[in-house]
Parts: structure tokens; sequence; C-alpha cells
């Protein structure tokens, strides 16, 4: 038995080693008598075996060079293209000039339509966009234990801020209210710690504060020393907001960004439809160009596009390079402001938007 034995053992390396393609190659080898190897020469074996061998041998050909092999290859796969990173940072750069466009297309929309009416509408047209896209790309329902955060990013991003936003800008200046809501991503960044257990850095935290207090004291400055109504939709559209962001970007990580976007839209389209009925029989709705415009951008550009090539860019270049082009948001909208409504800035509102820009900047920097 120790001799059969001895003499299967090289059978087996060599079908199985570098060297059996060698030996394959210049000819078989003469098989020990007596040995199962030499069993195994009957005719019509031989080209079984070879056929066997080179099954087995084939994956193991990229083995020589020194950067080959699956690793490698994964490796390679994983680095985004430059084409792709161009895309990306491309993507997301409309996504923040669509946001900036956010207020003052709400200001013109105020025109035509009640704040109600606004929001509804164009929550109700979007979710309809949203619901295209993603049947064209039969895009299967998400799973069940998602659906609460689906609601929370709906409640914050969908209904939450688009109402609050369009209720404060009735008596505040599209400037005033860039000031107030840049102070979103610091916010968000804060739901985001308390939500997922991170503990940002203490330079993180001198920051955020930082900018807290610069943006309350130039709505108390503005305000004449006490918040307004204005104000206080405003705070309040901030935390709303945040909290939809740090949910939605929960669930990014679980399924593609802009279908979460998608599906909050999507969940929120029979409630919008039956606010949209009740909301236009009790609003004045007085149609002039600008409220039609207004609507039909916050409702294709913001809510839809907007967060679309956003969700999408972002998932190219990552969320902090995504970040930085965000802090452009304020002052975007503070030059829209001045060009497409005429106002006057205050000497205080670019100073204060700078401000934040740059405690959001230190942040973005800083440790998590």
């Amino acid at each position: 038995m120790r001799t059969h034995d001895s003499a299967t053992a090289p059978d087996a390396i060599a079908v199985t080693g570098p060297g059996a393609r060698t030996a394959g190659a210049s000819g078989p080898s003469t098989p020990a008598p007596g040995s199962r190897a030499a069993a195994s020469q009957a005719p019509g074996s031989g080209s079984r075996a070879a056929v066997a061998g080179s099954r087995t041998a084939a994956p193991r050909v990229p083995d020589s060079g020194p950067d080959s092999g699956p690793d490698s290859r994964a490796t390679v796969s994983r680095a985004p293209a430059p084409d792709s990173r161009r895309r990306g940072t491309l993507l997301a750069g409309l996504g923040v000039v669509a946001f900036s466009l956010t207020f003052p297309s709400t200001v013109w929309g105020l025109e035509s339509f009640g704040p109600w009416s606004l929001v509804a509408v164009r929550s109700a047209l979007a979710a309809l966009l949203a619901g295209v896209f993603l049947l064209a790309g039969r895009v299967p329902l998400p799973e069940r234990r998602h659906w609460a955060g689906l609601a929370v990013v709906a409640g914050g991003v969908v209904i939450g801020f688009p109402l609050l936003t369009s209720l404060a800008l009735q008596t505040s200046t599209t400037s005033h209210a860039a000031v107030v809501v840049g102070l979103l991503p610091l916010t968000t960044a804060a739901f985001a710690a308390l939500r997922t257990g991170r503990r940002p850095s203490r330079t993180f935290w001198i920051a955020a504060v930082s900018g807290a207090v610069v943006v309350l004291g130039f709505t108390l400055a503005e305000s004449g020393g006490a918040l307004s109504t204005g104000d206080l939709y405003l705070f309040g559209a901030l935390l709303v907001c945040a909290a939809g962001y740090t949910e939605g970007g929960r669930l990014a990580g679980l399924m593609p960004g802009w279908q979460v976007i998608g599906w909050a839209l999507v969940l929120c389209l029979p409630l919008m439809v039956a606010a949209s009925a009740v909301a236009l029989s009790l609003e004045p709705v007085r149609l002039n160009a600008h409220g039609v415009i207004g609507l039909v951008w916050v409702a294709a550009g913001s809510t839809f596009f907007g967060l679309y090539v956003w969700y999408r860019g972002m998932a190219a270049i990552g969320i902090p390079k995504a970040s930085q082009l965000q802090l452009a948001q304020p002052l975007l909208t503070l030059v829209w402001s001045v060009t497409l409504l005429g106002e006057t800035l205050s000497p205080a509102a670019p100073v204060a938007a700078v401000a934040v820009l740059v405690c959001i900047a230190v942040t973005q920097r800083s440790k998590s």
C-alpha cells in the first residue's frame, strides 16, 4: 500500500502544479507499473485527462505577471476613471446650481400660488417625474424595513423644508433666508453624529458652534433684536431638512441615492395630490409668467433634477468632494437674489455668508 500511495502522489501534483503544464507540453511521463496512473492509460483516457488538466490549469495562466491575479484586477476596477470623476463633478455642480435657484424660484412661484398650493403641486409634479424614471428603470420596490426611513426623508426634504421655507419667504428676503439656511450642512452633520453615534473632533464642534453663532447674530441684527415668524420657519426648516438628509444618507448606503429621493417622492404622491386639490380650492391662483416658471423650476429643477444629479454626482466623486462644491450654494443664492429679484443686499449678508462658509470648510477638513 505504501508503494501504491507514493506512486499516486506525483500524479496529483503533476495535474495541479505549474509543472503539469510543462510536462504536458513535452509529453506524458511514464507511470510506475501497477499505479493508478498506469491504469488510467486506457484508450481515450489520455484526451479526457488532457482536457481536465487544461480546465484546471487555465485559470492560473494570469499568475505569470507580478501585478496579475484577482486582487489586482479588483483594485483596478474599483479605481474611478478620470472621465468618471469629471462627470461626477459636473453632475454635483449642476445640483448645487439647481439648489441655489430654489429660493428665487419659490418667490416667483408665490406670485401665482399660495404657499400650501405651491408646495403641494411642486411635490406632486416631482413625484410624477420620479415615478416615470423608476418605472422606466424597472426599479424594484424597496424592502419593507426601508419605508420608515423613506418616510423621514419625505417628511423632511419633500414636504417639511419646502413648506417652511415657502412660509418664511412670504416675509423674509431670499438673501436673508440664504444666510440662515447656509447653516444646513452643519445642522446635518450634528444630526448625523447623533444618528450614527460617531463623535466628531473638538475642532468640528467649535466650527459648528461658531457658524451657529454667526447665523443667530445675523438673524437678530436683521430682525431688530428679536426672531421674526419667518426666522422661526427657517430654523424649523433647518431641523426637518437635516433629519431628512441624515436619514437619506443612511439609506444611500443601502440603495442608490437617486432611488432614495425617488421613492420618497412617490411615497408622498397620494397625499400631495389630495393636498393640491384642497389647497388650490382654498388659496387664490393668479397665473403669470413668473409664477409658472417658478413652479416648474421648484418641481422639476430643484426637487427632482437637482436631487437626481446631486446624488449621482456624489456617488461618483464621494461625499467629501461633493460637500466642498455645496459651499458655493449660499453665495450663488445671493447672486440670484440680486440679478433675478432685484433685491438690495444688506452689508451684513455677504459677510455672514462668507463667515458661515469658512466654518463649514473647517468642519469638512476636521477629523470625524
